[in-house]
């Protein structure tokens, strides 16, 4: 196989559309929102990216194998065109991140796409109940348009820039012309986040313009809270002995 290798099963006229990215990273929010979007609406594959720079592996489901790559899929049945990018991996090197990226606006060129969203997580460091969205942009007027619908835009945030394709896709895409952002949800970087990646999708809906449902990530969410009750649970136990316990000390 040659370094990259991208299959088209299909080439769709689209109108104007967005590209929204959302590959796995903090608390898998973009990943979790690209995944709603795929499961809430009609989306067809158009390109499949394989590249050696993705980890030496294949998924199994039901005993079926699958060759690592990334996926881009056309939804047409939202009130705008979007192309969705998403996918198991990112590259696993510095170069294959660029490389992946320049592929991407590739694709993203060959349909015309007028803006480009990634999505993905803030790291907190700590439970966060009501998540704010962190935005970044590559133009004053595409930050002027997502503060309107409840990007917040904070100095110096995130510490340490946006790393992986996130990131390159603003950096690389700005100098090939495109107009781009990224939506973070505030994460506690340490389990997977439905409810971050819902506050991500509900900014992405005002600005690109879409009617969504969230069951799915409301289900998501629930379950996940259930899981933190119990991880409280266990390290209250842990740091509160019992009469039994202490009977051996001292």
């Amino acid at each position: 196989m040659d370094a990259f290798d991208i299959e088209a099963p299909a080439d769709p006229d689209l109108e104007a559309p967005v590209l929204v990215e959302g590959l796995p990273g903090v608390g898998h929010v973009g990943k979790l929102a690209a995944e709603h979007l795929l499961e809430e609406f009609d989306a067809e594959l158009v390109r499949r990216v394989y590249s050696e720079h993705f980890p030496p592996q294949v998924t199994v489901e039901d005993g079926r194998t699958t060759l690592a790559s990334a996926e881009v899929y056309a939804v047409r049945d939202a009130d705008r065109d979007m192309l969705v990018l998403t996918g198991d991996h990112q590259a696993g090197d510095g170069p294959g991140h660029y490389r992946l990226t320049e592929g991407f606006l590739d694709v993203a060129e060959a349909f015309d796409v007028e803006r480009i969203f990634a999505m993905g997580g803030v790291p907190t460091g700590e439970l966060v109940e009501e998540p704010d969205v962190v935005g970044a942009a590559t133009t004053d007027a595409f930050v002027d348009d997502l503060e309107t619908v409840g990007v917040e835009f904070r100095e110096n945030e995130p510490a340490g820039g946006i790393v992986g394709i996130s990131g390159l896709l603003l950096g690389l895409g700005e100098r090939r012309g495109f107009e781009a952002a990224c939506l973070m949800g505030e994460t506690s970087g340490y389990l997977v986040d439905p409810q971050s990646a819902r506050a991500v999708l509900e900014v992405l809906q005002e600005a690109v313009g879409f009617d969504v449902g969230y069951d799915a990530l409301e289900d998501r969410a629930e379950e996940m809270q259930e899981v933190v009750e119990r991880i409280q649970q266990m390290e209250q136990g842990a740091s509160a002995p019992s009469d039994e316990d202490l009977r051996y000390i001292g």
